[in-house]
């Protein structure tokens, strides 16, 4: 059976939703289970290699509660690395925006909170731009 790996970068992880309902209980449980199986010949394992935040001892900690070993205060350096496919963002909204910009403009699939942005101008800015860029 073929495992594939898909790299995913959790960043704002440390507050509430982003720690319990998407690593812990969805990430973490996907990969106990031995990942999501496709076929009979192929399965996705979720590879949350990086967890991205601005509190290193906040990832640190998260870190030996989830087993995710790999952390970051660096986005810009895991957003550049082809390794990552994924995207995800749990941060402030008004954080958003940016972080989100920033990773579809390396070509990353984004999957993010809403509301996506602090205002109804900027979310359609990050729309438009997320589908010119795929």
């Amino acid at each position: 059976m073929k495992i594939r790996r898909v790299g995913i970068i959790m960043n704002g992880v440390t507050g509430r939703m982003g720690k319990n309902q998407h690593l812990l209980r969805s990430i973490v449980e996907i990969i106990k289970q031995g990942g999501v199986k496709l076929s009979d010949h192929e399965t996705i394992m979720p590879d949350p290699v990086v967890l991205v935040g601005r509190n290193e001892a906040k990832l640190k900690a998260l870190s030996e509660l989830s087993g995710v070993e790999k952390y970051t205060t660096d986005l810009e350096s895991v957003i550049n690395d082809p390794a990552y496919e994924i995207y995800f963002d749990a941060q402030t909204t008004g954080r958003r925006a940016e972080a989100v910009t920033l990773a579809a403009s390396k070509g990353k699939h984004v999957y993010c909170e809403k509301p996506t942005a602090s205002d109804f101008k900027t979310a359609m800015n990050l729309y438009d731009f997320c589908e010119k860029a795929g």
